[in-house]
Formats: structure tokens, C-alpha cells, sequence
């Protein structure tokens, strides 16, 4: 065989080598993915809002994908099978259904799950009533590469809609302590455990439920913050800020306001995993036909980088 084509065969298997020990991880609020009208969500996911849905998926091209406002497993099944026939193959999913009986949490993967531990019943004493978590939180463990096992938990905590049951400010809250409780019990257990908690938190940075979700001290959380790649690289001018560029993942028509609700946050062990630059936002035309988040993305590879 002549040396350059034994060259280029060795190249290959080296990129392919690369390649599977990477992968990605990405959530994505899909706004009502409906494929039946409910008593409080009335209308169904169009044709052109799937098809943008799926777009954007593709151009996450994620191993593990957190969706949020789920419908039936009807629409899920067909979600999937719509991306399979356009590259995307997840053969492996999980559903969970919590106390809201219209929007529910999913996890597509294309990753072997190895264990599930669906939340389906955590609830919380707020102002004397005992309420469930809306949701509740989807967890898996999942296995990248030969023995890099990782665990994905997944929420979409209370919106910032009033509702006559409970202020919802308290009531997100109360979701964020119920999740972060999770949390704690999962690093305590095993400090060095490999945990990613993402999804649609509701809130702003600096508000309490995400402060609480994060922590403090040896098991706090590291927000990963993705951001557009739209060629902004300057360094904040002040070492305790981020960087200008744009992280708004939330268009919330109420106030007109863009802002950042959707996070991926990583246990201090992944940090050595984690890949930056392959943390990012899609910029994607029209992207508010399938919904009105934008979703996310983070890189990993399961060897240490740092």
C-alpha cells in the first residue's frame, strides 16, 4: 500500500479517535410542543415551527439533548423520528411526566443511559400548602467513550406567570432548593461525581433560586455560560465580571426583554472535561418560529484537558 494512502488512513483513524472522545451536551425549551390542544394551551406545534425546531437541533448536532415543554410521548416519538430522518439519530430517550398535565421534561440521547431516576413527586411546604414540584426533574446517568460515566439532571422550574396558588417567585425558589438538594445528596455521596444540571430555570443569574442551585464552596456548581459566536472575543475590563457577549437564551414577550433563563452547570470534577469553545449559542435566522428560547450547548471530552 503506498505510504500516502497509509498516511491518510492513519489521519482518519485518529479523527475518528478524536471525535468519539467528545461530546455534546444541549437543552432546549421548545415552547408547547403540542400535538394535541390541552384545557390551558390551546394550540398545537405548526409544521414550520417543528421544522425550525428540528433546525435548530441540528445545528446543536448534541449527543444529549434536555428538552423542556414536552407534550404527550406521541409528540416526542415523532419529534425523534422526524430527526432520524434527517441525520439525527437518538436511540436512546426518557419522559417525565410531573403534577403540570400539559408540558412535560425529555431527554434524547445518543449515549447509552445506563440508570433513570425520574423525579416525579418532590415537593415543598410554601405558605402552608404542601405543592409538588410542576415538572419535576429528570435524571439519568449515561456513558461517553469506554468507562466515562456522566449524570445529567434536567429541570424546568416555575415561570415567572402569576398564579393565584402561590407567588411564583417563592414558588421557583422552593423548585431550585428541591433540585439543589438533589444535588448536594449526588455530591455528597461522591464529591468527584460527574453531574450536569441544565434546563429552563426561570430566573436571572443573580436571583436567589439560581444562587441557590449553585451553591457554595466545594460543591458549587460552574455556570458554563454559553454565548453567541459572533466574533466577540474581548476580556472584561473588570476580573470579577463576564465578558459582553450575548448569552440571552429568552424572548419574554410580557416585558419585551431578552434575558438568559437556560443554563448548563457543571460539578466541579467535569471542569478538567469541559470545552469552552465548544460552549455556544446558535444564531439562527428566524429562530423564534419554534420557539421562544434558544437553545444551548456544551462540549466535553473524556480525557482531561486542563
Amino acid at each position: 500500500m503506498p505510504r500516502s494512502i497509509t498516511t491518510i488512513l492513519l489521519l482518519l483513524l485518529i479523527a475518528i479517535s478524536v471525535e468519539a472522545d467528545t461530546f455534546r451536551v444541549a437543552t432546549y425549551n421548545v415552547e408547547n410542543y403540542l400535538d394535541q390542544p390541552t384545557t390551558t394551551r390551546p394550540g398545537i406545534k405548526s409544521i414550520a415551527a417543528k421544522a425550525k425546531v428540528r433546525e435548530s437541533i441540528r445545528a446543536l448536532n448534541p449527543d444529549v439533548l434536555a428538552l423542556e415543554e414536552m407534550g404527550t410521548t406521541n409528540a416526542l416519538l415523532e419529534l425523534r423520528a422526524s430527526l432520524k430522518t434527517e441525520g439525527q439519530d437518538f436511540p436512546y430517550w426518557e419522559y417525565v411526566q410531573g403534577a403540570d398535565p400539559d408540558i412535560h421534561l425529555a431527554i434524547l440521547s445518543k449515549l447509552p443511559i445506563l440508570s433513570r431516576h425520574p423525579h416525579t413527586n418532590e415537593d415543598f411546604l410554601l405558605d402552608g400548602q404542601r405543592l409538588l414540584v410542576k415538572r419535576g426533574f429528570a435524571e439519568v446517568e449515561l456513558r461517553a467513550g469506554t468507562n466515562f460515566n456522566f449524570t445529567v439532571i434536567s429541570a424546568h422550574l416555575k415561570s415567572r406567570v402569576l398564579t393565584p396558588q402561590a407567588d411564583e417567585s417563592a414558588e421557583r425558589l422552593a423548585e431550585a432548593q428541591a433540585l439543589r438538594e438533589i444535588v448536594t445528596a449526588r455530591l455528597t455521596a461522591d464529591p468527584s461525581a460527574k453531574l450536569i444540571v441544565l434546563g429552563d430555570f426561570n430566573d436571572l443569574r443573580n436571583s436567589d433560586p439560581i444562587k441557590t442551585l449553585i451553591g457554595r464552596g466545594k460543591s458549587k456548581l460552574i455556570d458554563t455560560r454559553p454565548a453567541e459566536r459572533n466574533g466577540d472575543d474581548t476580556p472584561a475590563s473588570n476580573p470579577r465580571s463576564e465578558p459582553r457577549n450575548i448569552t440571552w437564551t429568552l424572548y419574554y414577550n410580557a416585558e419585551d426583554t431578552y434575558s438568559r433563563s437556560d443554563y448548563i452547570l457543571i460539578s466541579p470534577s467535569l471542569k478538567k472535561f469541559w470545552l469552552p469553545e465548544e460552549t455556544y449559542i446558535p444564531t439562527i435566522p428566524n429562530w423564534g418560529l419554534a420557539s421562544d428560547h434558544r437553545p444551548i450547548v456544551a462540549g466535553f471530552e473524556t480525557v482531561e484537558n486542563n
